[in-house]
This record gives C-alpha cells, sequence and structure tokens, in this order.
C-alpha cells in the first residue's frame, strides 16, 4: 500500500491535477489540511472513506494515521495545499515514513506563486529584465531562515522574488528590500489566489504596507517584487524572434 502526498493546488478546487483527483478517488483513506485545502475536494473521495481534517493534529498524530492506515493496507490520499515540494512539511513526514518502512509517492499541484502571477496577468521571467524568480520566506518563531537567507542578501541579485509567508510582516519586509529594490520597485500582493475571495493589491516598496493594512491581509498571500510586473518595451523572446532559423520538422 502506499502513501501519496497529492498537491492540490492554490485554492480553486479545479485546479488539482487529473492524476491528483483520481489518486482521491481510489483512496479509502484521505487526510486533508481542513484550514488551506478546498473541501469541495473531498466530493471526489470514494463513497465511505475515512476522511481526516489534520489541521488540530501534530506531526506525530499524522504519521501515526498514515502508519495505520498502511498497516490496514489501504493506500491514503495526503491532500497538501499548492505544491508538497514548497513549505509544505512533507520532509517531515517523509522522514518519518522512511523511518517506518513505509511507501510513499509524491503528485505535485500547482505552487500559490504560478497561480498569484496568473491573477496579476504577469511572466515573472521577462526578457532583458528579470530570468531568475528567488522563492522564499521571513523568518518567524517556529521556522528560523538560515544565514544567507535574509531578504536584505537574496535581494542584491535583482531577481524577481516571490516571498511566502510574510504578509503579516509586510512593514519589515518593505524596511529590508528598500535598500536593494529601491523604494520605487513594483510589488503586489496577492492573497487567496484562485478562490472566490482572491484579493489583489498593488504598489511599490514605499506604497504596499499600507494597501496590506487598509485591506487586512495577514495570511494565505505571496509577495511578489520585482520591474517584471510594470516591464515594458523590452526585446521579443529569441524563440520568437523572425530572425531565428526555422526548421521544417
Amino acid at each position: 500500500m502506499t502513501v501519496r502526498f497529492i498537491g492540490a493546488g492554490p485554492g480553486a478546487a479545479d485546479l488539482i491535477t487529473l492524476r491528483g483527483a483520481r489518486i482521491i478517488g481510489q483512496s479509502p483513506v484521505c487526510l486533508y489540511a481542513g484550514s488551506l485545502v478546498p473541501t469541495e475536494l473531498l466530493d471526489l473521495c470514494p463513497q465511505g472513506a475515512e476522511i481526516v481534517d489534520t489541521a488540530r493534529l501534530s506531526l506525530d498524530e499524522i504519521t501515526d494515521r498514515l502508519v495505520a492506515a498502511n498497516a490496514a493496507g489501504k493506500d491514503v490520499a495526503r491532500l497538501h495545499s499548492g505544491d508538497p515540494s514548497i513549505y509544505s512539511a512533507v520532509a517531515e513526514q517523509t522522514r518519518r515514513l522512511d523511518d517506518a518502512g513505509v511507501g510513499y509517492e509524491i503528485v505535485p499541484g500547482v505552487p500559490a506563486f504560478t497561480a498569484a502571477a496568473a491573477a496579476l496577468g504577469r511572466e515573472l521571467t521577462v526578457p532583458g529584465v528579470s530570468q531568475s524568480i528567488i522563492l522564499t520566506r521571513v523568518s518567524t518563531l517556529s521556522t528560523a531562515m538560515p544565514e544567507g537567507e535574509d531578504l536584505t542578501t537574496l535581494g542584491a541579485s535583482g531577481a524577481t522574488l516571490v516571498i511566502h509567508l510574510a504578509a503579516h510582516r509586510i512593514d519589515q519586509v518593505a524596511d529590508e528590500l528598500r535598500g536593494t529594490y529601491g523604494g520605487d520597485c513594483p510589488v503586489a500582493v496577492v492573497a487567496f489566489a484562485s478562490r472566490p475571495d482572491e484579493v489583489i493589491l498593488r504598489g511599490t516598496v514605499d506604497s504596499i504596507a499600507a494597501q496590506v493594512h487598509e485591506a487586512g491581509v495577514t495570511k494565505t498571500a505571496v509577495i511578489v517584487v520585482g520591474r517584471v510586473l510594470t516591464a515594458a518595451g523590452f526585446p521579443d523572446s529569441y524563440l520568437y524572434s523572425a530572425t531565428r532559423p526555422r526548421t521544417t520538422h
């Protein structure tokens, strides 16, 4: 039997992958993060499935559920918001499953930052403006940032910066970005991307904090920083250039 960690996507139920939906429909046990995963996805579970909201469970309690289901010969769909490769705590769970000798598989999903970019109607890698994206967060009481991964250091690259789990610290974020990106650098905050209650805020390093406070955005948001947000007059990609040689196959 197998535990499958499934990326449930950024919020909209129809942004789950076909593979993820198929696995949910075949799994007699489903564990999901109740505050983050759309409950509409639970309608995909087979009749009689054991459905567990893990919002109030500890990591050890979640692991015990996964191990018990495996021992009972039941496949498990473990739903995580976004994509399991980013800020999902999958690393801690798979480490415990490795110790318990339980097999698992990871099914990718649509990450929040791509849903935010879609909501903004912007590509995050624009020719001549930015060809790199840095995904990061800020330190919290529960999770410290490793040395050298502070916003000031990362911002020295000038790359498009996508900051997760930091809307509640927007003042700190703006202060740290000002020295590297400048106060006039475009910033966007997208909360609840792809959901009916989606919120989109656009401004600059100097103005965005006031907008975030006024909108009451404190969580379930990504902060996008970079000149790509207002880029114009940039060169076309060489791939589509009229001067690029074309092949016939």
